[in-house]
């Protein structure tokens, strides 16, 4: 229910409303002031005004002489009641210092009070937003706070406890320091059971606990003749702002004392003040990013083909970057979790991780990147914390800050970015999405690299080429002369021959069933190739012959188990190791007979080839760009526009059409 009055004056537009809340569990009377040109077309923002002991929203609207001040500053003003009336909790109308008209705005917690007394809740969180749902006229988001007496306590509490959610701050006559005063001993005792249970409902506790207000300074008023001066401790408060870094401007008024002659008499710089800061507000709110609707490649379901369709991508929250994906190249792993087989595939997905794009904008926080760098998005993150021990370690680049979120398809704060055209929410996909022509990733997920690689080439150091480096030159770290042997010769396995050659290993064996593959690992530095359907006898007893006694280094680059343990059972005698790089689907396990490790042999795995990412990535870039890792030849197709993802996902499925990397520029 929401009940609101015709305009109280032909002057300006007051009106009084009612509405059903749900914090308090009673009908909360409210006013509201709107100045002359304030429109749904010209909205403003809106100063929330907090009253005092026995007051209801009425006090304000009608005994301040507020009206011209807030038309000036081009404000809306909106004054609630100061407690649930009519929640019929036994003893609440008894005294004018407690219960009916006083309820102190915290959230009760003793029995008698707690489902009806919760005007912490109410203030910072329903009203407002009851407020933007009724009121075109207003702009999300963008308010100030004040407050006279039991409300400058309120307005000082809310800014300290959210200093994000408000331009400004001001108080008249505040009570500062509720805990050690009778006012304020009495609400919290019977409100939360103790002064022990308070100190988030006082602003001196909140500034002696590290809580600042730093959107603007406090503007304070009391006068000098305030005759409850005992239960404000506006000298104590003084202090401690002076102590902890607070700004303040705490001004004593001259022969004033309590009343509203005392607030009608200094409104004016108040409304001045708000105002100010509320245009400054709007100004940073504006250059803000906004939603963007663009096109994806949406899976909706396993197994089906991906939807082209519009999804709007909202802006980076703190820690995020969103960035323009220039091109993405198609990887084995997307098509893996379209099969509905990885264990953490989630639908409706935006599927892509292997892209190169440009930072559209950055959210809070953000220092690594800035709008207009290149980037690659990295689904293996580097925080680069000093207390985080894997991205310290030289052992791994397992960082696992944001791996929680990132497994169940959300952004670190546990939501998500994307949203279909019907208005229902898309996983991420590996902390990248990049099936869309806009996403957003953790700042951590994103290596800045030079701009002088094309972004279309750029892209293929996002997984598997990289990869297929890292397996050899930082998991296994292949010495020259060494001998190889590589089980799929796909991007990674290719990757995994070019880093062997160019360490100089003496003899690299390429393993695949399609011929057609043997032309491209020649290329890449293979001097062997072996198809296992030409050969009667285990692939790895063929080596071993080849050999004498197995290669010194073995890959499976397959996701076969299989394969796994052929590729164990091919490594030398001794000190042969055997690199896990490919994705094996789930439930599947590894056997060997534990006599292929005792006789020296050695398993590993490797994820994103080890490189941590927003170091080395960059690092690899440079290479390329040097000359020193070509990486033409690992693009075989291009295709253009995001509808034409299902197209590559085709022909990379289709393992005849002789696709390594196909690119799909946006």
């Amino acid at each position: 229910m929401w009940r609101r009055s015709l305009p109280l004056c032909v002057e300006w537009q007051i009106s009084r409303c009612s509405h059903a809340s749900s914090s308090t569990g009673t009908n909360m009377d409210y006013s509201v002031f709107i100045p002359e040109g304030v429109t749904p077309a010209k909205p403003a923002g809106v100063v929330y005004y907090l009253s005092g002991l026995t007051c209801t929203d009425r006090n304000f609207i009608e005994k301040s002489k507020f009206e011209k001040f807030a038309a000036k500053a081009g404000v809306i003003v909106v004054a609630p009641d100061t407690s649930p009336r009519g929640a019929n909790v036994p003893g609440e109308d008894e005294d004018w210092d407690f219960g009916t008209g006083a309820g102190f705005y915290v959230d009760a917690t003793t029995p008698a009070y707690a489902k009806n007394y919760n005007m912490y809740t109410y203030i910072n969180s329903e009203l407002p937003a009851h407020i933007e749902s009724r009121f075109p006229e207003v702009i999300p988001g963008l308010k100030s706070i004040m407050g006279h007496s039991m409300g400058g306590h309120g307005a000082l509490v809310s800014a300290l406890r959210n200093p994000d959610a408000y331009a400004s701050c001001s108080a008249f006559a505040p009570i500062c320091n509720p805990s050690t005063v009778p006012w304020g001993i009495k609400a919290f005792e019977g409100y939360l059971g103790g002064v022990e249970n308070a100190a988030s409902y006082d602003a001196y506790e909140l500034l002696r606990a590290g809580n600042r207000f730093t959107n603007s300074k406090f503007l304070i008023d009391v006068g000098s003749k305030d005759q409850f001066n005992h239960q404000l401790s506006i000298s104590k408060f003084r202090s401690a702002c002076k102590k902890f870094g607070q700004k303040a401007e705490i001004n004593t008024r001259k022969g004033f004392d309590h009343s509203y002659d005392f607030v009608s008499s200094f409104v004016g710089p108040h409304f001045t003040f708000h105002g100010r800061h509320l245009k400054k507000e709007f100004k940073r709110i504006d250059s803000l990013p906004k939603p963007i609707t663009c096109k994806a490649a949406v899976a909706y379901a396993p197994n089906e083909p991906l939807q082209t369709v519009n999804i709007t991508v909202d802006p980076p929250k703190e820690g995020e970057v969103r960035i323009k994906v220039v091109a993405n190249a198609l990887c084995h792993t997307d098509l893996y979790t379209l099969t509905g087989k990885d264990p953490e595939g989630l639908f409706p997905v935006i599927l892509g991780h292997e892209a190169g794009g440009i930072v559209e904008s950055v959210g809070k926080g953000v220092k690594s990147v800035k709008p207009g760098d290149h980037v690659i998005p990295c689904y293996t993150p580097q925080c680069k914390k000093p207390d985080c021990i894997f991205c310290q370690s030289p052992k791994t680049n397992l960082c696992p800050q944001i791996r929680a979120t990132q497994g169940k398809g959300l952004m670190p704060d546990g939501t998500s970015r994307f949203k279909d055209s019907k208005g229902n929410t898309l996983y991420h996909y590996m902390g990248c999405s990049t099936f869309s022509e806009y996403t957003v990733l953790a700042e951590i997920s994103c290596a800045k690299v030079d701009k002088k690689l094309p972004l279309d080439k750029a892209a293929l150091f996002g997984c598997g080429v990289s990869t297929g480096w890292g397996a050899v030159w930082n998991t296994t770290k292949v010495e020259p002369k060494s001998t190889v042997a590589v089980w799929g010769c796909g991007a990674v396995g290719l990757a995994v021959i070019q880093a062997a050659n160019i360490s100089k290993a003496s003899r690299i064996f390429a393993i695949d069933t399609n011929n057609s593959k043997k032309e491209l690992a020649t290329k890449f530095g293979a001097t062997d190739f072996i198809n296992p359907k030409e050969h009667d006898k285990p692939i790895n007893e063929v080596l071993i012959e080849m050999t004498k006694w197995g290669v010194d280094y073995t890959y499976d680059c397959t996701g076969s188990t299989d394969v796994m343990r052929t590729a164990l059972e091919s490594a030398h005698r001794g000190w042969g190791q055997s690199c896990v790089i490919g994705v094996a689907e789930s439930g599947k396990e590894l056997a060997t007979r534990p006599f292929q490790l005792v006789t020296g042999r050695r398993w590993c795995g490797t994820a994103f080839g080890g490189w941590k990412s927003r170091t080395d990535v960059p690092k690899l870039v440079t290479r390329s760009l040097n000359g020193k890792l070509p990486i033409d030849d690992y693009i075989s197709h291009n295709f253009k526009g995001v509808e034409n993802v299902n197209t590559a996902a085709e022909m990379l499925k289709d393992g005849s059409k002789g696709v390594i990397r196909a690119v799909v520029t946006y």
